[in-house]
């Protein structure tokens, strides 16, 4: 009898999900891939949520794309060869740019996609198509918490700081987020902290605080004015901190100065008591952290929001202080290296400027390109899907590693606007509700089919490691640019189709950035090196930024004069509730890939509304029974769930799912000034019963 064959070595790689990279060790062939937590990655520290368990199942589900397909003349998607599917999308993306300019071609990446993929992405769009029309779903991820955090530090890291580090905590004040369910590992390093969590409902999160505080959703930016007006006045200031390491204090004081608590109470519904008491506890605890999280910052002034607990923390002396900090956590598996890498409407590599002159030259002689071939910036991500039909707006969209049919604001309005496209090409591993439109439907490798690096919310570089092949037929997203840069002209050493090389690549075109990656490469992260940018060449790399100065000129950290306003839509008497979303522990994103794994679907298997009992009863509606979910845009299917500990002026609805049970039907496309963000978490709705 035949000895059984030797056990292969586990793959030591990432969770594909959430910003937090939980390190996971994969063994086994395809159809029985096992995976485990490494104990050792100082991140999860051993633990899992139920989607990194569950990660190897979407690897081989049903319905997987292992060929290329194109739409008929009978508008029915069917399989193609590659070079059939590329060179229809190379002629037509040739034919609508000579007919209506570069800009008519259009790009709209993903935070999950590897650094390698996200720089190559931008250099795709800038150079072979010629388009300044690039951005990505991070757009509707972190763009707030990275404008508020440019402003005030000179540079945007989610957490500026190692995650262990929140381990020693005495305080951590929570804005808008919900780790718990969004990213359950994470709590492992907040069990010591008392919590304060600034959330309209009562979350697994805040059930876990020491204090909750429950404003009326859209005024977070209100709360923060006064905490910082309390904290002057109850004499809570870090004087010598402000003096020695900021500027702009007196600006932002003037501000803050008419929120007064009875106010502040007045506006949010929190009372003045627990006003002072969030304030006295986050000033009197030894080593105290401030969060924010998408709550926070996904308004229409969320950028104003995020600089408004800056503010605070620097009043208290918290940034640049070894043991206390202020932080934003990161969302997507790549949202901090995926806004670094140049795809985002307005950056270059190395989070340099478009605009700024030094840095197109410099990039410019890395790609071997004359400066005044990139483009300027272009639309952000809202902008660039509503534009589509418009006559100057985009033609043809290459969509990779996002879903914005479902994932968008203003939903119903983005498919319609995508249904104009002359051409519309998904380079996704699933069928998602994106590329069930497409004219063209390229199908590429999932994360365990592929090498790698990713960027996770503390700054680190990790490698993803490949554990299997891909099916017949699927590509990898390099091999796919590569191939379709060459058909449109480019020559075939400008896109590389290994990552290694690739990443060699982006070291130089980083080099000297804000977000420096010259110093890390393959052969130190896979010797087990922990590198955090920013990482110069020669350097052992940042874990903890501004300890002795902040990256502005002068060193010091800005406060901002930040004003609260209304969100776009408040509530009347056609619409008269308040209406939140986000996510819920069994599902991601926009569900493309939790939807299709059984043991997540069974865990949440559909939206549900949740509502205060007296405001399900004013509508006629009973737990458990179908509701419609109305605004002024359009109108979700849910189940109504009743919560006793949410506010009766308060819905939540997840938005994890399609057709016409997507949340996103309902919310508001206003967008934040600065960022560009819109307002997904706050609208007007009214509830109605379903048939």
């Amino acid at each position: 009898m035949p000895p059984p064959p030797a056990a292969s070595p586990a793959t030591a790689t990432h969770c594909p999900y959430c910003a937090l990279q939980c390190a996971t060790r994969l063994s086994g062939a395809r159809g029985a891939v096992e995976v485990r937590p490494d104990p050792d990655f100082p991140v999860n520290r051993g633990g899992l949520c139920q989607k990194g368990w569950t990660a190897p199942d979407v690897l081989d589900v049903p319905d997987r794309l292992t060929a290329p397909l194109v739409r008929d003349g009978g508008g029915r998607l069917a399989p193609a060869s590659w070079d059939e599917a590329l060179d229809l999308v190379a002629r037509r993306l040739r034919e609508i740019r000579a007919g209506h300019g570069p800009d008519a071609l259009a790009v709209f990446g993903g935070g999950g996609l590897t650094n390698e993929k996200a720089y190559t992405l931008g250099k795709f769009a800038r150079l072979a198509l010629g388009t300044s029309q690039i951005d990505y779903n991070g757009r509707f991820c972190m763009s707030s918490a990275a404008a508020a955090q440019t402003a005030a530090f000179g540079v945007d890291r989610g957490l500026p700081f190692p995650v262990t580090d929140l381990g020693d905590a005495d305080v951590v004040l929570l804005a808008g987020a919900n780790p718990a369910e969004t990213m359950p590992p994470l709590m492992r390093h907040l069990d010591r902290a008392a919590l304060i969590v600034v959330d309209p409902r009562r979350t697994h999160t805040a059930r876990r605080a020491a204090l909750h505080l429950q404003p009326t959703p859209g005024t977070d930016l209100a709360l923060a004015l006064g905490l910082l007006h309390i904290a002057v006045t109850d004499g809570l200031l870090d004087k010598d901190y402000i003096e020695r390491r900021t500027s702009g204090f007196e600006a932002a004081w003037a501000r803050a100065v008419a929120w007064w608590p009875e106010r502040v109470e007045a506006v949010t519904g929190v009372a003045v008591s627990e006003l002072r008491a969030a304030a006295r506890l986050l000033a009197d605890a030894g080593r105290r952290y401030v969060l924010t999280g998408r709550g926070a910052e996904q308004h229409s002034k969320g950028s104003d929001t995020v600089a408004a607990f800056i503010n605070l923390s620097l009043a208290l002396g918290l940034p640049g202080r070894a043991g206390s900090g202020f932080g934003t956590l990161t969302g997507q598996g790549n949202g901090q290296g995926g806004r670094e890498m140049g795809q985002k409407a307005d950056q270059l590599p190395g989070y340099r400027s478009l605009t700024d002159p030094a840095a197109r030259a410099h990039l410019s002689r890395v790609w071997g390109v004359p400066p005044d071939r990139l483009p300027g910036p272009g639309r952000s991500a809202y902008e660039l899907l509503d534009a589509i039909g418009d006559g100057d707006g985009p033609r043809a969209l290459l969509v990779v590693g996002s879903n914005p049919v479902v994932s968008a604001p203003d939903a119903g309005r983005v498919a319609e606007r995508l249904a104009r496209l002359d051409l519309l090409v998904v380079a996704d591993f699933v069928p998602s509700e994106t590329a069930r439109m497409a004219d063209v439907v390229l199908p590429v490798t999932q994360w365990a089919e592929e090498e790698g690096t990713l960027t996770n919310l503390e700054g680190r570089v990790l490698r993803r490691r490949k554990l299997l092949d891909p099916p017949p037929g699927v590509r990898g997203d390099l091999d796919v640019l590569h191939e379709l840069a060459v058909r449109l002209g480019e020559p075939a050493e400008r896109y590389p189709r290994a990552p290694r090389e690739v990443f060699e690549e982006l070291r130089e075109a980083t080099r000297g950035g804000p977000a420096d990656y010259s110093g890390i490469g393959y052969d130190a992260l896979d010797a087990g090196a922990e590198l955090y940018w920013p990482c110069p060449e020669g350097s052992p790399g940042t874990p903890r930024m501004f300890l002795d100065r902040f990256a502005h000129p002068g060193g010091r950290a800005r406060f901002a004069p930040v004003e609260h306003r209304d969100p776009a839509e408040l509530p009347g008497p056609a619409f008269p509730l308040y209406a939140t979303t986000g996510r819920v522990l069994a599902q991601y994103q926009s569900g493309a890939q939790t939807r299709r794994v059984a043991r997540l679907a069974e865990a949440a298997p559909e939206p549900f509304v949740e509502v205060h009992p007296d405001t399900a009863a004013r509508a006629g509606l009973a737990d458990g029974q179908p509701a419609r979910v109305v605004s002024a845009r359009g109108s979700a299917l849910a189940r109504v769930r009743y919560e006793a500990s949410l506010r009766t002026d308060t819905v939540f609805v997840p938005f994890h799912f399609p057709g016409e049970r997507r949340a996103n039907l309902f919310t508001h496309a206003a967008l934040d000034p600065r960022s560009r963000m819109p307002e997904f978490k706050v609208c007007a709705v009214r509830l109605e019963a379903a048939p």
